[in-house]
């Protein structure tokens, strides 16, 4: 039996963070200011989610909690499921992932790949449409029932927020510390939360923007429904403060597909619904960004997680008509003079 306090001796999840940091110089026409893009899907298990995972196991583990004879129990809308479950794999522990119908199939047999075994929620099954809670309902009765369960609870674990503590250190080491403004993706508040109490303790200034859904309740606005996974909830996370964020901007999930077709269009960069909702939040606040100032964008997850919605032009258009120029690409003017016309060669060829 492996322990999960030996990780960085060796395996896959040794990898886990320590993502890239690379500098967009295409996503927006005569950028005024530095844009960097955090790059979460490159780690092993393709999203932001395998940091939160190893935080939760790698306590849980430490503490006592969880054993090689442990059931681990979570809620997720996939990624975290993702993480956790290669985790499991891993460790060779058995997991249950309670997932809702927004869950993709991709999302669904990547999972059971892994070996977990799903428990799925049905609209009919959540009392006034509300999958979140009916959800981590089904995760307390399946842990009330099965002995040696563990709950990791994303919702309200300090070790979720704790795992982004290093995300943002990651980001302060490859800039010297001067980041003006980070936008995250907010659902669990984790990321969030991570992200500013290092900059606290740091006495940075770094103005934290976080990025929710159209629908979400948990800056206060009214609950409704939401298409896209990844960001917003239908429930306030234990884990927010108030006061985390400089500022909050909602997206709709029309500026999530919009967002991810800027970046592959225009980057090459084959992101998830999140991501491009963080890209459509700095579209809207771009003007107000001063000259110069260094910002970051973290990028959740991987694209491929989205074929059958984001990148299903069938279902674009059947969920939001025809989205004129969505999947136009742009001419060569609109890019940075410096980077346009670049070739492979001069990336050292292929």
């Amino acid at each position: 039996m492996n322990e999960l306090t030996g990780l960085s001796n060796g395996g896959i999840l040794s990898i886990v963070g320590n993502t890239p940091l690379v500098r967009l110089t295409q996503i927006f026409p005569d950028l005024h200011f530095n844009l960097h893009a955090k790059l979460e899907m490159l780690n092993p298990g393709g999203s932001i989610k395998d940091r939160t995972a190893m935080s939760l196991l790698r306590e849980a583990w430490e503490q006592g909690s969880i054993d090689s004879n442990s059931t681990i129990i979570e809620s997720s809308s996939g990624n975290l499921g993702i993480g956790i479950a290669q985790i499991c794999a891993f460790m060779g522990l058995r997991f249950i992932c309670v997932v809702d119908s927004r869950t993709t199939q991709t999302n669904l047999k990547v999972m059971q790949a892994y070996g977990a075994e799903i428990d799925l929620i049905r609209d009919c099954d959540a009392p006034g449409g509300d999958l979140l809670n009916a959800r981590i309902a089904r995760v307390k009765y399946l842990c009330s029932t099965i002995s040696g369960s563990f709950w990791p609870n994303q919702y309200a674990n300090p070790a979720n927020a704790r795992a982004h503590l290093v995300t943002m250190r990651e980001i302060y080491e490859s800039l010297n510390g001067e980041v003006d403004y980070l936008f995250a993706a907010t659902s669990t508040c984790g990321t969030l939360r991570g992200c500013s109490e290092f900059v606290t303790a740091q006495g940075g200034d770094t103005k934290i923007i976080a990025v929710d859904a159209v629908g979400s309740v948990i800056f206060g606005g009214p609950k409704g429904r939401r298409l896209i996974p990844g960001h917003g909830a239908s429930r306030v996370p234990e884990l927010y403060r108030p006061g985390l964020e400089y500022q909050h901007i909602n997206v709709t999930d029309l500026d999530c597909v919009t967002g991810c077709y800027r970046l592959l269009r225009r980057e090459a960069i084959f992101a998830g619904g999140s991501s491009g909702g963080v890209v459509s939040a700095i579209a809207a606040m771009r003007d107000g960004i001063p000259a110069g100032a260094n910002c970051v964008a973290i990028l959740c997850d991987r694209g491929e997680r989205y074929m059958d919605t984001v990148y299903s032009p069938k279902w674009v258009a059947g969920t939001f008509g025809d989205v004129e120029g969505l999947y136009d690409r742009p001419a060569r003017a609109e890019r940075d003079p410096q980077t346009a016309g670049h070739t492979i060669a001069a990336y050292g060829g292929i």
